[in-house]
Protein backbone atom coordinates (compact mmCIF):
# COMPACT_ATOMS: atom_id res chain seq x y z
CA UNK A 1 0.00 0.00 0.00
CA UNK A 2 1.45 3.24 -0.96
CA UNK A 3 1.33 6.60 1.15
CA UNK A 4 -2.31 8.21 1.15
CA UNK A 5 -1.61 12.01 0.28
CA UNK A 6 -4.82 12.83 2.21
CA UNK A 7 -4.44 10.90 5.37
CA UNK A 8 -1.09 12.26 5.47
CA UNK A 9 -2.11 15.90 4.86
CA UNK A 10 -4.04 15.41 7.81
CA UNK A 11 -1.80 14.03 9.77
CA UNK A 12 0.89 16.47 9.12
CA UNK A 13 -1.43 19.34 9.82
CA UNK A 14 -2.73 18.28 13.34
CA UNK A 15 0.69 17.77 14.51
CA UNK A 16 2.31 21.02 12.94
CA UNK A 17 -0.88 22.45 14.51
CA UNK A 18 0.20 20.82 17.76
CA UNK A 19 3.44 21.83 17.93
CA UNK A 20 2.87 25.87 16.80
CA UNK A 21 0.32 26.05 19.51
CA UNK A 22 3.10 24.36 21.89
CA UNK A 23 5.14 27.70 20.84
CA UNK A 24 2.64 30.28 20.61
CA UNK A 25 1.97 29.29 24.28
CA UNK A 26 5.23 28.61 26.01
CA UNK A 27 6.07 32.43 25.61
CA UNK A 28 3.00 32.99 27.73
CA UNK A 29 4.70 30.55 30.14
CA UNK A 30 6.79 32.77 32.58
CA UNK A 31 6.53 31.24 36.19
CA UNK A 32 6.94 27.73 37.74
CA UNK A 33 2.95 28.66 38.49
CA UNK A 34 2.84 28.47 34.91
CA UNK A 35 4.39 25.46 33.66
CA UNK A 36 2.75 23.31 36.91
CA UNK A 37 -1.01 24.51 37.34
CA UNK A 38 -1.10 27.30 34.56
CA UNK A 39 -1.41 30.22 37.15
CA UNK A 40 -4.53 29.03 38.74
CA UNK A 41 -6.17 30.93 36.11
CA UNK A 42 -8.22 28.42 33.48
CA UNK A 43 -11.83 29.01 32.95
CA UNK A 44 -13.99 26.33 33.21
CA UNK A 45 -14.81 26.35 29.38
CA UNK A 46 -11.34 25.72 28.60
CA UNK A 47 -10.82 23.66 31.69
CA UNK A 48 -13.22 21.07 30.86
CA UNK A 49 -12.36 21.06 27.18
CA UNK A 50 -9.22 20.44 28.12
CA UNK A 51 -9.57 17.87 30.55
CA UNK A 52 -11.45 15.92 27.97
CA UNK A 53 -9.15 16.44 25.91
CA UNK A 54 -6.48 14.74 27.63
CA UNK A 55 -8.82 12.22 29.28
CA UNK A 56 -9.90 10.88 25.59
CA UNK A 57 -6.82 9.28 24.98
CA UNK A 58 -5.77 6.73 22.21
CA UNK A 59 -7.88 4.26 24.37
CA UNK A 60 -11.03 6.23 23.79
CA UNK A 61 -10.61 7.42 20.24
CA UNK A 62 -8.54 3.59 18.64
CA UNK A 63 -8.95 1.38 22.11
CA UNK A 64 -12.69 1.50 22.30
CA UNK A 65 -13.56 0.91 18.71
CA UNK A 66 -10.98 -2.20 18.73
CA UNK A 67 -11.90 -4.00 21.78
CA UNK A 68 -15.41 -4.06 21.04
CA UNK A 69 -14.82 -5.34 17.37
CA UNK A 70 -12.51 -7.96 19.19
CA UNK A 71 -14.54 -8.92 21.69
CA UNK A 72 -18.41 -7.88 21.14
CA UNK A 73 -20.63 -6.14 23.73
CA UNK A 74 -18.66 -7.43 27.10
CA UNK A 75 -16.35 -4.42 25.75
CA UNK A 76 -18.52 -1.65 26.40
CA UNK A 77 -18.39 -1.43 30.10
CA UNK A 78 -14.97 0.49 29.33
CA UNK A 79 -16.69 3.71 27.87
CA UNK A 80 -19.78 3.33 30.14
CA UNK A 81 -17.14 3.12 33.04
CA UNK A 82 -14.92 5.98 31.85
CA UNK A 83 -17.63 8.51 31.88
CA UNK A 84 -19.17 7.55 35.53
CA UNK A 85 -16.19 7.76 36.89
CA UNK A 86 -16.59 11.67 36.75
CA UNK A 87 -19.36 11.35 38.71
CA UNK A 88 -17.27 10.23 41.81
CA UNK A 89 -15.18 13.17 41.32
CA UNK A 90 -17.87 15.63 41.21
CA UNK A 91 -19.42 14.87 44.22
CA UNK A 92 -16.53 13.68 46.54
CA UNK A 93 -12.85 15.06 45.24
CA UNK A 94 -13.13 17.90 43.00
CA UNK A 95 -14.16 20.63 45.29
CA UNK A 96 -12.25 19.49 48.37
CA UNK A 97 -8.93 19.06 45.82
CA UNK A 98 -9.23 22.50 44.26
CA UNK A 99 -9.32 24.26 47.84
CA UNK A 100 -6.33 22.82 49.13
CA UNK A 101 -4.72 24.72 46.88
CA UNK A 102 -1.33 22.34 45.71
CA UNK A 103 0.49 22.05 42.81
CA UNK A 104 0.52 18.21 42.47
CA UNK A 105 -1.20 15.07 44.52
CA UNK A 106 2.06 14.23 46.72
CA UNK A 107 1.79 18.00 47.76
CA UNK A 108 -1.97 17.21 49.08
CA UNK A 109 -0.17 14.31 50.96
CA UNK A 110 2.43 15.86 52.46
CA UNK A 111 -0.08 18.70 53.73
CA UNK A 112 -2.66 16.95 54.66
CA UNK A 113 -0.21 15.09 57.28
CA UNK A 114 2.20 16.98 58.08
CA UNK A 115 4.87 14.46 56.42
CA UNK A 116 7.05 15.35 54.04
CA UNK A 117 7.96 11.62 53.84
CA UNK A 118 4.27 10.66 52.80
CA UNK A 119 5.01 12.89 49.87
CA UNK A 120 7.99 10.82 48.72
CA UNK A 121 5.92 7.51 48.87
CA UNK A 122 3.09 9.36 47.03
CA UNK A 123 5.73 10.50 44.07
CA UNK A 124 6.51 6.84 43.61
CA UNK A 125 2.57 6.21 42.62
CA UNK A 126 2.50 9.53 40.44
CA UNK A 127 5.24 7.38 38.19
CA UNK A 128 3.60 4.06 38.08
CA UNK A 129 0.36 5.24 37.27
CA UNK A 130 1.61 7.73 34.94
CA UNK A 131 4.56 4.82 33.00
CA UNK A 132 1.19 2.44 33.02
CA UNK A 133 -0.70 4.56 31.04
CA UNK A 134 1.88 6.04 28.80
CA UNK A 135 2.61 2.60 26.95
CA UNK A 136 -1.35 2.86 25.50
CA UNK A 137 -0.62 5.93 24.27
CA UNK A 138 2.71 5.12 22.36
CA UNK A 139 1.00 1.92 20.91
CA UNK A 140 -1.66 4.20 19.62
CA UNK A 141 1.43 6.57 18.19
CA UNK A 142 2.87 3.56 16.81
CA UNK A 143 0.22 1.82 15.19
CA UNK A 144 -1.33 5.17 13.44
CA UNK A 145 2.24 5.85 12.40
CA UNK A 146 2.88 2.05 11.12
CA UNK A 147 -0.59 3.39 9.42
CA UNK A 148 0.24 6.58 7.30
CA UNK A 149 3.60 5.47 6.31
CA UNK A 150 3.45 1.25 5.36
CA UNK A 151 6.62 -0.37 6.18
CA UNK A 152 7.48 1.89 8.96
CA UNK A 153 8.54 -0.11 12.15
CA UNK A 154 6.28 0.17 14.99
CA UNK A 155 9.15 1.58 17.57
CA UNK A 156 9.91 4.54 14.85
CA UNK A 157 6.39 5.72 14.94
CA UNK A 158 6.37 5.49 19.51
CA UNK A 159 9.96 7.45 19.08
CA UNK A 160 8.53 10.33 16.57
CA UNK A 161 5.32 11.20 18.52
CA UNK A 162 6.99 10.45 21.65
CA UNK A 163 9.93 13.16 20.91
CA UNK A 164 7.02 15.76 19.83
CA UNK A 165 5.53 15.63 22.65
CA UNK A 166 7.72 15.81 25.06
CA UNK A 167 9.45 18.66 23.52
CA UNK A 168 6.34 20.34 23.49
CA UNK A 169 5.70 19.87 27.53
CA UNK A 170 8.99 21.01 27.50
CA UNK A 171 8.56 24.59 26.35
CA UNK A 172 5.23 25.22 27.70
CA UNK A 173 4.56 23.06 30.84
CA UNK A 174 0.49 23.06 31.80
CA UNK A 175 0.05 26.09 30.49
CA UNK A 176 1.78 25.28 27.38
CA UNK A 177 -0.48 22.20 26.90
CA UNK A 178 -3.96 23.73 28.03
CA UNK A 179 -4.78 25.52 24.79
CA UNK A 180 -3.65 22.84 22.83
CA UNK A 181 -5.31 20.30 24.68
CA UNK A 182 -8.81 22.18 24.70
CA UNK A 183 -8.45 22.22 20.62
CA UNK A 184 -7.75 18.85 20.82
CA UNK A 185 -11.57 17.58 22.17
CA UNK A 186 -12.97 19.70 19.94
CA UNK A 187 -10.57 17.47 16.64
CA UNK A 188 -11.13 14.05 18.11
CA UNK A 189 -14.72 15.10 18.56
CA UNK A 190 -15.27 16.15 15.28
CA UNK A 191 -12.74 13.29 13.73
CA UNK A 192 -14.93 10.89 15.33
CA UNK A 193 -18.24 11.52 14.39
CA UNK A 194 -18.32 12.87 10.89
CA UNK A 195 -16.85 9.59 9.52
CA UNK A 196 -19.93 7.63 11.25
CA UNK A 197 -22.61 9.92 10.20
CA UNK A 198 -20.54 9.13 6.43
CA UNK A 199 -20.45 5.59 7.16
CA UNK A 200 -24.04 5.00 7.90
CA UNK A 201 -25.14 6.80 5.16
CA UNK A 202 -23.51 4.88 2.67
CA UNK A 203 -23.54 1.65 4.36
CA UNK A 204 -26.54 1.38 6.81
CA UNK A 205 -27.25 2.58 10.23
CA UNK A 206 -26.16 0.58 13.46
CA UNK A 207 -28.71 -1.20 13.56
CA UNK A 208 -28.37 -3.03 10.50
CA UNK A 209 -25.06 -3.69 11.37
CA UNK A 210 -26.11 -5.34 14.36
CA UNK A 211 -28.67 -7.44 13.06
CA UNK A 212 -26.07 -8.67 10.41
CA UNK A 213 -24.00 -10.46 13.17
CA UNK A 214 -27.26 -12.02 14.16
CA UNK A 215 -30.71 -13.21 12.98
CA UNK A 216 -32.22 -13.67 16.16
CA UNK A 217 -30.81 -9.91 17.54
CA UNK A 218 -33.25 -8.66 14.62
CA UNK A 219 -36.59 -8.81 16.75
CA UNK A 220 -34.94 -6.79 19.64
CA UNK A 221 -33.81 -3.65 16.96
CA UNK A 222 -36.78 -4.01 14.31
CA UNK A 223 -40.50 -3.58 14.33
CA UNK A 224 -42.24 -6.75 13.21
CA UNK A 225 -43.56 -5.61 10.10
CA UNK A 226 -40.36 -4.41 9.13
CA UNK A 227 -38.36 -7.61 10.47
CA UNK A 228 -37.49 -9.54 7.33
CA UNK A 229 -36.96 -6.61 5.01
CA UNK A 230 -34.35 -5.09 7.26
CA UNK A 231 -31.96 -8.37 7.89
CA UNK A 232 -32.21 -9.00 4.45
CA UNK A 233 -30.94 -5.22 4.03
CA UNK A 234 -28.29 -5.75 6.77
CA UNK A 235 -27.12 -8.62 4.87
CA UNK A 236 -26.30 -7.03 1.58
CA UNK A 237 -24.15 -4.55 3.31
CA UNK A 238 -21.39 -7.16 2.06
CA UNK A 239 -20.12 -8.79 5.37
CA UNK A 240 -17.44 -10.98 4.43
CA UNK A 241 -16.72 -14.36 6.11
CA UNK A 242 -15.31 -13.92 9.44
CA UNK A 243 -11.75 -15.47 10.08
CA UNK A 244 -11.39 -18.09 12.65
CA UNK A 245 -9.87 -15.54 15.11
CA UNK A 246 -12.88 -13.91 14.85
CA UNK A 247 -15.35 -14.37 18.05
CA UNK A 248 -18.51 -16.42 17.29
CA UNK A 249 -22.00 -14.35 16.48
CA UNK A 250 -23.20 -15.58 19.63
CA UNK A 251 -19.96 -14.98 21.90
CA UNK A 252 -19.82 -11.22 20.24
CA UNK A 253 -22.93 -10.16 20.97
CA UNK A 254 -23.26 -11.94 24.77
CA UNK A 255 -22.75 -9.97 28.01
CA UNK A 256 -20.29 -12.54 29.00
CA UNK A 257 -18.10 -12.71 25.61
CA UNK A 258 -14.26 -13.40 25.09
CA UNK A 259 -13.67 -10.56 27.21
CA UNK A 260 -14.97 -11.66 30.66
CA UNK A 261 -14.99 -15.06 30.06
CA UNK A 262 -10.67 -15.34 28.37
CA UNK A 263 -9.42 -16.63 32.09
CA UNK A 264 -12.59 -19.34 32.30
CA UNK A 265 -12.33 -20.47 28.69
CA UNK A 266 -8.30 -21.17 29.39
CA UNK A 267 -9.86 -23.33 32.19
CA UNK A 268 -12.04 -25.14 30.15
CA UNK A 269 -14.91 -23.78 32.10
CA UNK A 270 -17.51 -22.88 29.59
CA UNK A 271 -21.53 -22.40 29.72
CA UNK A 272 -23.49 -21.26 33.01
CA UNK A 273 -20.00 -22.56 34.74
CA UNK A 274 -18.38 -19.99 33.32
CA UNK A 275 -21.05 -17.04 34.21
CA UNK A 276 -19.79 -16.38 37.87
CA UNK A 277 -15.90 -15.94 36.44
CA UNK A 278 -17.46 -13.62 33.96
CA UNK A 279 -19.31 -11.59 36.88
CA UNK A 280 -16.24 -11.44 39.16
CA UNK A 281 -14.19 -9.71 36.26
CA UNK A 282 -16.97 -7.57 35.11
CA UNK A 283 -17.19 -6.22 38.38
CA UNK A 284 -13.59 -5.62 39.39
CA UNK A 285 -13.58 -3.95 35.76
CA UNK A 286 -16.07 -1.36 37.01
CA UNK A 287 -14.72 -0.55 40.47
CA UNK A 288 -11.37 -0.48 38.54
CA UNK A 289 -12.65 1.95 35.67
CA UNK A 290 -14.73 4.60 38.44
CA UNK A 291 -12.58 4.58 41.12
CA UNK A 292 -9.58 4.87 39.17
CA UNK A 293 -11.02 7.89 37.10
CA UNK A 294 -10.91 9.43 40.76
CA UNK A 295 -7.31 8.44 40.96
CA UNK A 296 -5.36 9.43 37.72
CA UNK A 297 -2.83 12.31 39.01
CA UNK A 298 -2.23 13.68 34.91
CA UNK A 299 -6.65 14.26 35.42
CA UNK A 300 -6.14 15.17 39.13
CA UNK A 301 -3.79 17.88 38.72
CA UNK A 302 -5.90 19.38 36.38
CA UNK A 303 -8.50 20.81 39.04
CA UNK A 304 -5.43 23.13 40.38
CA UNK A 305 -5.93 25.10 37.56
CA UNK A 306 -9.12 26.00 38.69
CA UNK A 307 -9.53 29.48 40.03
CA UNK A 308 -11.51 27.93 43.43
CA UNK A 309 -13.36 24.85 43.74
CA UNK A 310 -16.73 26.17 42.66
CA UNK A 311 -15.01 26.67 39.72
CA UNK A 312 -13.90 22.86 40.11
CA UNK A 313 -17.19 20.88 40.20
CA UNK A 314 -18.65 22.86 37.15
CA UNK A 315 -15.85 21.89 35.01
CA UNK A 316 -16.19 18.37 36.33
CA UNK A 317 -20.23 18.72 35.68
CA UNK A 318 -19.09 19.62 31.94
CA UNK A 319 -16.57 17.39 31.34
CA UNK A 320 -19.02 14.38 32.09
CA UNK A 321 -21.22 15.70 29.16
CA UNK A 322 -18.24 16.40 27.20
CA UNK A 323 -16.96 13.08 27.46
CA UNK A 324 -20.51 11.23 27.11
CA UNK A 325 -21.45 12.25 24.02
CA UNK A 326 -17.57 11.27 22.31
CA UNK A 327 -18.11 7.79 23.73
CA UNK A 328 -21.48 7.38 21.67
CA UNK A 329 -19.66 7.29 18.35
CA UNK A 330 -16.65 4.61 18.96
CA UNK A 331 -19.02 1.76 19.86
CA UNK A 332 -20.51 2.42 15.87
CA UNK A 333 -16.74 1.53 14.18
CA UNK A 334 -16.63 -1.24 16.21
CA UNK A 335 -19.85 -2.87 15.41
CA UNK A 336 -19.39 -1.89 11.35
CA UNK A 337 -16.01 -2.84 11.38
CA UNK A 338 -17.18 -6.68 12.41
CA UNK A 339 -19.08 -6.47 9.39
CA UNK A 340 -17.17 -4.64 6.87
CA UNK A 341 -13.41 -5.03 7.56
CA UNK A 342 -13.13 -8.84 9.29
CA UNK A 343 -9.53 -8.39 7.67
CA UNK A 344 -8.58 -6.90 10.96
CA UNK A 345 -9.25 -10.20 12.99
CA UNK A 346 -5.93 -11.75 11.18
CA UNK A 347 -3.96 -9.29 12.07
CA UNK A 348 -1.50 -8.91 15.34
CA UNK A 349 0.03 -5.72 17.16
CA UNK A 350 -0.23 -2.44 15.28
CA UNK A 351 -2.35 -4.12 12.11
CA UNK A 352 -5.04 -6.07 14.35
CA UNK A 353 -8.24 -4.49 15.31
CA UNK A 354 -6.67 -1.35 17.27
CA UNK A 355 -6.70 0.30 13.96
CA UNK A 356 -10.00 0.21 12.33
CA UNK A 357 -10.62 3.52 13.18
CA UNK A 358 -8.55 4.43 10.98
CA UNK A 359 -8.96 1.94 8.18
CA UNK A 360 -12.95 1.79 7.84
CA UNK A 361 -13.68 5.05 6.11
CA UNK A 362 -10.90 3.86 3.53
CA UNK A 363 -13.76 1.55 2.33
CA UNK A 364 -15.72 4.49 0.34
CA UNK A 365 -13.04 5.01 -2.12
CA UNK A 366 -14.66 2.03 -4.08
CA UNK A 367 -17.08 4.20 -4.79
CA UNK A 368 -16.65 7.65 -3.68
CA UNK A 369 -13.18 8.38 -3.98
CA UNK A 370 -11.25 10.37 -2.48
CA UNK A 371 -13.69 10.70 0.42
CA UNK A 372 -12.59 7.71 2.15
CA UNK A 373 -9.36 8.85 2.46
CA UNK A 374 -10.35 12.21 3.40
CA UNK A 375 -12.21 11.39 5.97
CA UNK A 376 -9.24 8.10 6.93
CA UNK A 377 -7.54 11.18 7.26
CA UNK A 378 -9.70 12.92 9.67
CA UNK A 379 -9.05 9.79 11.76
CA UNK A 380 -5.78 9.74 11.83
CA UNK A 381 -5.66 13.06 12.53
CA UNK A 382 -8.28 12.66 15.68
CA UNK A 383 -6.02 9.53 16.52
CA UNK A 384 -2.75 11.79 16.44
CA UNK A 385 -4.99 14.75 19.05
CA UNK A 386 -5.82 11.67 20.86
CA UNK A 387 -2.51 10.05 22.47
CA UNK A 388 -0.46 13.25 22.04
CA UNK A 389 -3.12 15.39 24.49
CA UNK A 390 -2.98 12.45 26.47
CA UNK A 391 0.49 11.60 26.77
CA UNK A 392 1.33 15.37 27.05
CA UNK A 393 -1.14 15.47 30.17
CA UNK A 394 0.97 12.61 31.28
CA UNK A 395 4.17 13.83 30.76
CA UNK A 396 3.18 17.22 32.87
CA UNK A 397 1.95 15.12 35.84
CA UNK A 398 5.21 13.06 36.29
CA UNK A 399 7.38 15.74 35.34
CA UNK A 400 5.89 18.06 37.95
CA UNK A 401 6.61 15.20 40.31
CA UNK A 402 10.21 15.24 39.72
CA UNK A 403 10.72 18.15 39.22
CA UNK A 404 8.59 20.11 41.94
CA UNK A 405 8.18 17.04 44.71
CA UNK A 406 11.88 15.58 44.13
CA UNK A 407 13.61 18.18 43.23
CA UNK A 408 12.02 21.14 44.49
CA UNK A 409 10.88 20.03 47.50
CA UNK A 410 13.55 17.52 48.40
CA UNK A 411 16.72 17.74 46.96
CA UNK A 412 17.02 21.57 46.58
CA UNK A 413 14.56 23.50 48.96
CA UNK A 414 16.03 26.49 48.59
CA UNK A 415 15.70 26.56 44.66
CA UNK A 416 14.54 29.88 43.13
CA UNK A 417 11.58 29.73 40.01
CA UNK A 418 13.95 29.92 37.50
CA UNK A 419 15.70 27.25 39.04
CA UNK A 420 12.62 25.04 38.96
CA UNK A 421 11.54 25.71 35.78
CA UNK A 422 14.79 24.61 34.50
CA UNK A 423 14.75 20.92 36.18
CA UNK A 424 11.03 20.61 35.07
CA UNK A 425 12.69 21.08 31.06
CA UNK A 426 14.83 18.57 31.85
CA UNK A 427 12.72 16.40 33.83
CA UNK A 428 10.31 16.52 31.02
CA UNK A 429 13.13 14.94 28.25
CA UNK A 430 14.07 12.38 31.22
CA UNK A 431 10.26 10.77 31.87
CA UNK A 432 9.46 11.02 28.42
CA UNK A 433 12.83 8.90 27.01
CA UNK A 434 11.56 6.10 29.49
CA UNK A 435 7.88 6.45 28.25
CA UNK A 436 9.20 6.25 24.72
CA UNK A 437 11.59 3.05 26.02
CA UNK A 438 8.90 0.84 27.69
CA UNK A 439 6.61 2.03 24.42
CA UNK A 440 8.10 -0.05 21.92
CA UNK A 441 7.71 -3.18 23.72
CA UNK A 442 4.05 -3.38 24.31
CA UNK A 443 2.82 -3.56 20.52
CA UNK A 444 1.11 -6.86 21.11
CA UNK A 445 -1.04 -5.74 23.71
CA UNK A 446 -4.37 -4.10 22.95
CA UNK A 447 -4.43 -0.53 23.57
CA UNK A 448 -7.47 -0.60 25.82
CA UNK A 449 -6.77 -3.89 28.12
CA UNK A 450 -3.48 -1.56 28.92
CA UNK A 451 -5.22 1.34 29.66
CA UNK A 452 -7.55 -0.77 31.97
CA UNK A 453 -4.59 -1.99 34.07
CA UNK A 454 -3.55 1.90 34.60
CA UNK A 455 -7.16 2.96 36.32
CA UNK A 456 -6.76 -0.58 38.32
CA UNK A 457 -3.81 0.48 39.61
CA UNK A 458 -5.12 4.31 40.30
CA UNK A 459 -7.90 3.00 42.13
CA UNK A 460 -5.79 0.82 44.57
CA UNK A 461 -3.68 3.91 45.59
CA UNK A 462 -4.32 7.28 44.98
CA UNK A 463 -8.12 6.93 44.98
CA UNK A 464 -8.26 5.45 48.59
CA UNK A 465 -6.06 8.01 49.59
CA UNK A 466 -7.81 11.12 48.28
CA UNK A 467 -11.12 9.39 49.01
CA UNK A 468 -9.85 8.92 52.49
CA UNK A 469 -8.00 12.52 53.74
CA UNK A 470 -11.14 14.25 51.98
CA UNK A 471 -13.68 12.29 54.48
CA UNK A 472 -12.42 10.79 57.31
CA UNK A 473 -10.49 13.34 59.72
CA UNK A 474 -8.91 10.17 61.62
CA UNK A 475 -6.90 9.13 58.90
CA UNK A 476 -3.03 8.89 60.16
CA UNK A 477 0.24 9.54 57.81
CA UNK A 478 0.68 5.81 58.81
CA UNK A 479 -2.63 4.57 57.96
CA UNK A 480 -2.48 6.34 54.42
CA UNK A 481 0.61 5.13 53.83
CA UNK A 482 0.20 1.31 54.56
CA UNK A 483 -2.63 1.01 52.66
CA UNK A 484 -1.81 3.48 49.90
CA UNK A 485 1.55 1.30 49.35
CA UNK A 486 0.00 -2.37 50.20
CA UNK A 487 -2.95 -1.66 47.92
CA UNK A 488 -1.07 -0.40 45.06
CA UNK A 489 2.22 -1.81 45.24
CA UNK A 490 -0.15 -5.67 45.34
CA UNK A 491 -1.86 -4.22 42.09
CA UNK A 492 1.42 -3.17 40.21
CA UNK A 493 2.12 -6.78 40.92
CA UNK A 494 -0.67 -9.08 40.08
CA UNK A 495 -0.79 -6.63 37.04
CA UNK A 496 2.66 -7.55 36.12
CA UNK A 497 2.59 -10.81 35.90
CA UNK A 498 -0.46 -11.43 33.92
CA UNK A 499 0.98 -8.79 31.44
CA UNK A 500 4.33 -10.47 31.06
CA UNK A 501 2.78 -13.76 30.74
CA UNK A 502 0.81 -13.01 27.95
CA UNK A 503 3.76 -10.51 26.47
CA UNK A 504 5.57 -14.22 26.37
CA UNK A 505 2.83 -15.77 24.19
CA UNK A 506 3.55 -13.04 21.42
CA UNK A 507 4.56 -14.09 18.23
CA UNK A 508 7.12 -10.74 18.10
CA UNK A 509 10.65 -9.86 19.04
CA UNK A 510 9.04 -8.94 22.50
CA UNK A 511 8.16 -12.18 23.23
CA UNK A 512 11.83 -13.19 24.14
CA UNK A 513 12.28 -10.41 26.88
CA UNK A 514 9.29 -12.38 28.86
CA UNK A 515 9.95 -15.61 27.88
CA UNK A 516 11.03 -16.21 32.30
CA UNK A 517 6.86 -15.45 32.49
CA UNK A 518 5.74 -18.42 30.03
CA UNK A 519 5.40 -20.98 32.41
CA UNK A 520 2.48 -18.88 34.42
CA UNK A 521 0.23 -19.33 31.39
CA UNK A 522 -0.06 -23.16 32.36
CA UNK A 523 -0.63 -21.96 36.21
CA UNK A 524 -3.27 -19.55 35.19
CA UNK A 525 -4.86 -22.19 33.07
CA UNK A 526 -5.72 -24.11 36.12
CA UNK A 527 -6.50 -21.55 38.52
CA UNK A 528 -8.73 -19.24 36.45
CA UNK A 529 -9.86 -17.76 39.45
CA UNK A 530 -6.23 -16.20 40.61
CA UNK A 531 -6.20 -15.22 36.97
CA UNK A 532 -8.93 -12.82 36.77
CA UNK A 533 -7.76 -11.59 40.78
CA UNK A 534 -4.35 -10.77 39.02
CA UNK A 535 -5.74 -9.48 35.65
CA UNK A 536 -8.10 -7.16 37.66
CA UNK A 537 -7.57 -6.88 41.26
CA UNK A 538 -9.49 -3.42 41.63
CA UNK A 539 -12.21 -5.75 43.47
CA UNK A 540 -9.79 -6.96 46.36
CA UNK A 541 -7.29 -4.19 46.26
CA UNK A 542 -9.52 -1.46 46.91
CA UNK A 543 -11.37 -2.57 49.98
CA UNK A 544 -8.22 -3.75 51.26
CA UNK A 545 -5.93 -0.54 50.78
CA UNK A 546 -9.48 1.89 52.62
CA UNK A 547 -9.63 -1.30 55.58
CA UNK A 548 -5.80 -1.04 56.53
CA UNK A 549 -6.43 3.04 56.30
CA UNK A 550 -8.76 1.97 59.09
CA UNK A 551 -7.38 -0.08 60.93
CA UNK A 552 -3.95 1.51 61.06
CA UNK A 553 -5.08 4.98 61.64
CA UNK A 554 -7.17 3.86 64.46
CA UNK A 555 -4.11 1.91 65.87
CA UNK A 556 -2.10 4.94 65.69
CA UNK A 557 -4.53 7.19 66.53
CA UNK A 558 -2.52 9.81 68.52
CA UNK A 559 -0.72 10.95 65.33
CA UNK A 560 -3.23 12.68 64.05
CA UNK A 561 -2.54 15.99 62.93
CA UNK A 562 -3.79 19.04 65.71
CA UNK A 563 -4.92 20.95 63.01
CA UNK A 564 -7.05 18.39 61.43
CA UNK A 565 -10.38 20.18 61.93
CA UNK A 566 -9.01 23.82 60.13
CA UNK A 567 -7.76 20.98 57.34
CA UNK A 568 -11.05 19.71 56.89
CA UNK A 569 -13.06 23.04 57.13
CA UNK A 570 -10.02 24.01 54.34
CA UNK A 571 -11.16 21.08 52.20
CA UNK A 572 -15.33 21.44 52.73
CA UNK A 573 -16.36 24.96 53.64
CA UNK A 574 -17.35 27.19 50.38
CA UNK A 575 -14.69 29.88 49.80
CA UNK A 576 -17.30 33.14 50.36
CA UNK A 577 -16.16 32.15 54.35
CA UNK A 578 -12.39 33.06 53.56
CA UNK A 579 -10.60 29.65 54.73
CA UNK A 580 -9.18 29.01 51.70
CA UNK A 581 -5.47 28.88 51.65
CA UNK A 582 -2.87 28.15 49.22
CA UNK A 583 -1.40 24.95 50.34
CA UNK A 584 1.98 26.47 47.91
CA UNK A 585 2.92 29.79 47.78
CA UNK A 586 4.79 31.42 44.67
CA UNK A 587 6.53 33.79 46.59
CA UNK A 588 8.10 31.64 49.95
CA UNK A 589 10.97 29.98 49.24
CA UNK A 590 11.48 26.14 48.43
CA UNK A 591 7.88 26.46 46.82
Amino acid sequence: MQIDPYILTFSAATVLVTIWMGFWSARRSKTASDFYVAGRSVSVGWNASAISGEYLSAASFMGVAGMVMAVGYDALWYPVCYACGYLFLLLFIAGPLRRFGAYTVPDLAEGRFDSPLFRKIAVVFVLFIGFFYTMPQMKGAGTTLAYIFPGLPYWAGVVLVGAVITLNVALGGMKGITLVQAFQYWAKMFAISVPIFVLMAVFGHYGQHLQANDRAAAQYFVPTAEKNASFEAAVELGRKQLPEKAPTDSAWLSPFGPLTTKAAKAAGITGDDAKPYSLLYTYSLIIALVCGTAGLPHILVRFYTNPDGVAAKRTTMWVMILIGIFYVFPPVFGVMGRNLFPELYSGIGAKGTDKIVLELPRLLNEKYAPLGSILSGITCAGAFAAFMSTFSGLLVSMTGAMAHDVYGRMLNPKATGAQRMRAFKIAAVGVGAVAILLGTLVEPLQINFMVGQAFAIAAASYFPLLFMCAWWRNLTMKGAATGMLTGGLLAVLAISLTSFSDLALATDKTAPFFEVFRPLNDFWAQNPLLRILCEQPAIWAVPLAITLMIIVSKATKKEVPPDIRMKMLVLHAPEKLGLKQEYIQEHQPGH
